[in-house]
């Protein structure tokens, strides 16, 4: 039977080796020794972090092509990373899946009904040089190991600081110094028709940069199962695709302006609507998740 919600189905952006994959949530507490007491403490590493070469203005024009993307690509591309997750079998995960509600947008396909490990791959942002990742929750949610691979190749286990489920937002962390990491923007200065660029891993594409403009702002496409979920999406026609999830949404100075997280979609595949959790609503979840 076809109505509306399946003709036109919002899905979560995690590309998965056998498919899409949502797991039920949980928040996960911090260590101790992870906790801050100052507010709004990434940002402030990030302002700690900054070069001059960092905060000097961007070309933003080319007197040819007129639109210039190449500063922006450059800047942000190192800054996206690669997030393995790998969930062993068990008997509360499969029942779990079996019961999830995206699985009845696949019928072509059921990844569900595979025992044994499954594995997804999705992006993630790196937000401070010491090593604190920005991703989505259905990214990591209940993963029994989360593997980052940096830009060059590195590879690195991640360990969670916090996730929270009503934004689908998650504060993952691996132990290095000295990385390329993307400076927070202001969402709330993001204009309708604004270029920006999708940054991430699509179909295990690593690095993959796309165009397009700001749609609209402040959409609600109600995909999270939360019951007390926020959303108020940036929606951007920008290409993105599964293996997306938790990249970069940046505008032309290189700043990160949304984590990318969802599209609207007949086929499960871009269909030209994306979503991104506005970066502002970002620093506050992520900042929440490392204090608290």
């Amino acid at each position: 039977i076809f109505n509306m919600r399946r003709l036109m189905t919002a899905i979560l952006l995690a590309g998965f080796a056998g498919g899409i994959l949502s797991c039920d949530g949980q928040v996960k507490q911090n260590s101790p020794s992870d906790r801050k007491a100052a507010a709004n403490v990434l940002e402030e590493k990030q302002h700690a972090q900054l070069t001059d070469a960092d905060t000097s203005n961007y070309p933003g024009r080319n007197s040819i092509s007129g639109v210039d993307f190449r500063y922006a690509a450059r800047k942000v591309t190192p800054g996206v990373v690669h997030v393995n997750s790998t969930w062993k079998g068990d008997k509360e995960r499969d029942m779990a899946e079996e019961n999830d509600p995206l699985r009845d947008f696949f019928p072509f396909f059921d990844p569900f009904r595979q025992k044994g490990p499954v594995q997804g791959s999705a992006s993630g942002v790196i937000v401070t040089s010491d090593g604190y990742i920005i991703t989505n929750n259905h990214v990591i949610e209940n993963a029994d190991e989360i593997e980052v691979v940096l830009h060059d190749q590195r590879s690195y286990k991640a360990r969670v600081i916090g996730a929270d489920t009503k934004t689908d937002l998650a504060l993952i962390k691996i132990d290095e110094e000295k990385l390329s990491f993307i400076p927070f923007g202001n969402s709330d200065e993001v204009e309708v028709g604004e270029w920006v660029l999708a940054v991430g891993n699509p179909f295990n594409l690593a690095s993959t940069v796309t165009a397009g403009i700001v749609s609209a702002k402040a959409r609600n496409i109600n995909i999270l199962k939360d019951r007390e979920a926020v959303e108020s999406f940036i929606q951007t026609d920008a290409a993105v695709n599964p293996g997306n999830s938790g990249g970069a949404l940046v505008n032309l100075k290189g700043q990160l302006i949304g984590i990318n997280t969802a599209i609207a979609t007949p086929t499960g595949t871009y269909a030209g609507y994306a979503f991104a959790i506005p970066v502002n609503l970002v620093k506050k979840v992520a900042d929440d998740l490392l204090n608290f």
